[in-house]
């Protein structure tokens, strides 16, 4: 039985698998995958991506996984994806795909913090503080971070608000809280003085001014600038260390007893500041928070009121008290008191850490019975005085006229001496022109002498040259006539014969004759005894060509012919 119900799947499973292998089977199973995987792919796309666009972040939450535990708020970027729950990893701008069976997420504006601002961040996750600590000092416990945010944008996924306002979040998966803060500026003149709030406790907690780096107030200033500083880890108090001016007065009258019972009243000037080296120190000792204006402490009231006027009073009563009301209406003791007004004030106040500028007693008012016979004394010794001026002037003058008058005789002697040199220098002047001129034509006159005797020889020598030309041209004419006359046996008389007949030949045409014993014909018989070599010249058209014995009509018509051809 078992038998035949094996063989009767058997045969089920191979005509299942026959069926499927069947060619209208494979095209229709490969269009369903076909159709599943573009079902598949337009699902991720459109269900599964994550656009997230520029000055955004993508706030994840995983909604399957592994519980978190009680001590644990969000899941940090080491554990990304193994717990449920907000993770502290977030999306920065870009496309991603992820499956929102297992992960829903939220796009928000990243954290921007504006310009003349700076963010403090609050954790709201890990580790609680410990006792007695105010500041989260690592990534891996909850509350207020030591580190700020300065202006930009930052992927961290809190919520921003003012300081000194609720936060308003307008969700409510943030992790951290991003307070807004303005930096610290400390102008030009200033000094900034830091408080450690969250350091260690010095050794001494009763110094005024403690280690570096303990909690309290530091030593070390800061100089003008801006400083992005949490001023929940230091606050820093701005001290002016600028010139401050101040009138005694402004704390009531100035007086005192003079030596004699008299009381004199003063006023003066006093101008001040803040030594820079020493600022954080007089802060401690004279500042009062109830003066503060913000970061600004107005520690110069106290200085004022602690340290100046009370020094100033002081050296009043005490020094004051030397003189008799008459001194402080003569000018030398005023003056001397002056000096040691400010002098005085300068080294208490140095010890103190102000320096004092300048200090002027700018009012004295001595007693009124003894002010106006002093003064009238004074006046008499000062007209006194003036009358001894006025005769001294007197006399000054006096001598400066004779001096004016011996300056006006000696411009006029200088003028004097002046044209004196001016005409010598004017004389002298025209003097070595004229000799200049003098020599100047005395070398003309040399160098066309000079020229004349050149044009002399030229002139001889061109005499010379034309006497040599004519001589050598008739040297070399008598040459060629003594060559010619060689060529006649040395007779003059046959050569010149026959230059005669040689001018004479170019002139006939024609010649008759009658016989050949003509007496004309004879002068042309003696050219037949012509040497060899003066048959060569042009006058050989003469030279009988024939011979003597030719017949005497073919000798008239050599002859005329030779008589054409000349």
């Amino acid at each position: 039985m078992s038998n035949k119900f094996d063989d009767f799947e058997d045969s089920r499973s191979e005509q299942g698998l026959r069926r499927l292998l069947n060619p209208a089977n494979l095209g229709s199973a490969a269009v369903l995958i076909a159709g599943g995987l573009i079902g598949l792919a337009a699902w991720v796309f459109l269900f599964c991506r994550i656009e997230v666009p520029s000055r955004h972040i993508a706030v994840l939450t995983k909604k399957t996984g592994d519980d978190l535990t009680n001590e644990t708020e969000i899941v940090s970027a080491a554990d990304f994806g193994k717990f449920k729950g907000i993770q502290e990893k977030v999306l920065t701008e870009g496309r991603y795909f992820y499956n929102p069976w297992n992960w829903d997420w939220d796009v928000v504006p990243q954290v921007e913090i504006p310009e003349n601002r700076l963010g403090v961040r609050i954790r709201l996750y890990g580790d609680d503080l410990g006792y007695g600590n105010l500041i989260a000092d690592t990534d891996s416990k909850k509350g207020i971070s030591t580190e700020v945010l300065r202006p930009g944008r930052y992927p961290i996924n809190g919520v921003v608000y003012e300081a000194g306002r609720e936060p308003d979040p307008f969700r409510d998966n943030y992790i951290e809280l991003i307070e807004l803060h303005e930096p610290v500026v400390i102008p030009a003149g200033f000094k900034g003085v830091v408080t450690l709030l969250s350091a260690p406790l010095a050794d001494d907690p009763n110094q005024l001014i403690v280690e570096t780096g303990r909690r309290g107030v530091q030593q070390k200033t800061l100089d003008p600038g801006v400083y992005y500083i949490n001023p929940y880890v230091q606050r820093v108090s701005l001290v002016d260390c600028r010139s401050q001016r101040f009138n005694l007065s402004t704390g009531g009258e100035m007086g005192f007893p003079s030596r004699d019972g008299f009381w004199v009243k003063l006023d003066g000037r006093i101008e001040f500041r803040v030594n820079p080296d020493r600022a954080a120190e007089v802060f401690v000792t004279y500042n009062d928070s109830d003066n503060d204006d913000g970061l600004d402490a107005r520690v110069e009231q106290e200085i004022i009121q602690k340290i100046i006027l009370p020094n100033a009073r002081s050296f009043c009563r005490l020094r004051g008290s030397d003189n008799s009301g008459r001194d402080f209406i003569l000018g030398e003791k005023r003056l001397q008191f002056q000096k040691d007004f400010q002098k005085e004030l300068e080294q208490t106040c140095e010890q103190q850490g102000i320096e004092i500028v300048q200090a002027l007693i700018t009012r004295i008012s001595p007693p009124q019975q003894i002010a106006l016979p002093v003064r009238e004394r004074q006046i008499a010794v000062q007209q006194a005085a003036q009358y001894q001026k006025e005769i001294e002037q007197q006399a000054s003058e006096q001598q400066l006229r004779m001096e004016q008058e011996l300056v006006k005789r000696k411009e006029v002697l200088v003028e004097a001496d002046r044209e004196v040199v001016t005409l010598t220098t004017e004389a002298q002047r025209q003097q070595d022109v004229a000799v200049i001129e003098a020599n100047q034509r005395k070398k003309v006159a040399e160098t066309e002498l000079s020229a004349a005797n050149d044009q002399a020889e030229a002139v001889r020598a061109r005499g010379v040259a034309a006497a040599d030309v004519i001589k050598f041209g008739n040297e070399a004419e008598a040459a060629g006539w003594a060559k010619a006359v060689e060529a006649y046996g040395g007779s003059g008389d046959e050569y010149a014969r026959w230059v005669m007949l040689r001018k004479m030949a170019p002139a006939f045409r024609k010649m008759m004759v009658n016989t050949a014993d003509s007496p004309l014909m004879n002068i042309f018989d003696e050219f037949n005894q012509i040497p060899e070599s003066a048959a060569t010249e042009s006058d050989s058209a003469v030279t009988r060509d024939t011979p003597s014995n030719q017949p005497s009509n073919q000798r008239d018509e050599t002859l005329t012919k030779a008589g054409e051809d000349q």
